[in-house]
Formats: structure tokens, sequence, C-alpha cells
């Protein structure tokens, strides 16, 4: 079987933004940046043969504040600049009470079905404590990268941002097959 990063991507792969005093995801072309640093620490995981895949919350689809097309452009730039894999997004709020959203783990163990991977060898790289619980509940390694709402989160590594979580994951990894 594979191994995997999942990645959450606001905070991880790109930068969130400000909005009336929370940050959130962008909502527009115009905000959607991708860190620098993405594609190369991208690049290095594939190297070592590691897929990656983005586990993402979404809940602007389902308020209307975020539309289909432009989530879909966002995400075809993201795999452009980076290289990722695959993609993977629950549209849905907290209220809607669905398997897909993080911290439970459906989009983890989705990916992981179609991409055939062994999710116990596997990471999970985020920002946020949802994102750190919906690793350790799908059996990954939990890497918190720095944000500026990380929550209750006990990942099992904390890193500055994805440069530094690419370290530690080639570092984990050394000697493994």
């Amino acid at each position: 079987m594979k191994r995997a990063v999942f990645l959450d991507r606001d905070g991880v792969l790109n930068p969130m933004v400000e909005r009336g005093g929370h940050w959130g995801a962008p909502l527009g072309l115009e905000t959607f940046e991708v860190y620098p640093w993405a594609a190369d620490s991208v690049g290095r995981l594939r190297a070592i043969g590691l897929l990656s895949l983005v586990v993402t919350n979404q809940p602007e689809l389902a308020t209307g504040e975020l539309s289909v097309p432009i989530l879909e452009a966002m995400h075809e730039r993201l795999r452009r600049e980076t290289g990722v894999d695959a993609v993977y997004v629950c549209p849905h709020r907290d209220a809607d009470r669905c398997s897909c959203r993080k911290p439970k783990p459906g989009l983890l163990l989705q990916a992981a079905r179609e991409w055939g991977v062994d999710v116990a060898r596997s990471f999970m790289v985020g920002d946020r404590y949802r994102d750190v619980d919906a690793g350790r509940a799908a059996g990954c390694v939990t890497i918190l990268v720095a944000g500026p709402e990380e929550g209750p989160a006990r990942p099992d590594h904390r890193a500055a941002d994805l440069r530094e979580a690419v370290a530690t994951i080639l570092t984990l990894t050394r000697g493994e097959s």
C-alpha cells in the first residue's frame, strides 16, 4: 500500500484571510495565493514516494459565500502550482453532521480508499485541532503547523509551517521503504 501526507489547505498550502476579526478561507481568486514554499515542500514529499492529498473543509459552499466554479479554479491553480495529487472537499457546516467534515476522518478515509493508502504509515498536516483530530481518528501521525486558531490540538509533532513539517516527515521516514 502507498503512503501519503494529507494536507489541510488553508493555513498550510495557502494563507488564510482575515474577515471581521476572524481568520478563514479565501473566497475569491484575487485573495487565493499559494505559499511560495508549497511547491518545493510537495516536491520533497513526492521525491520520497509520498502522495500529497489535500483534505479541506469549505463550509462557505454551504453558506453561499463561495461558489463551486471559484473553488474549482482555486484547486486547479493549487494542483498546477504545487503538484498535489488530489483535493478532497467537505462542503458542509458543523450543523450538517456529515462524516466528511474534519475533525471526523471521512475525507482522509475516502482519499485513502481511492488511492490505496495505508493511513497507519501516513501523515496529517494541518493548522487547527480539527485537522489533528481527523488525522488521529484516521490513524495517521499528526503534525500541527502554527496558525491563528490552533484550538485544543494535541498533535504528535509541531512545526512552524509546511517546510518544517516536511523536514519532520523526512526525518521520521528516513530509512523506511
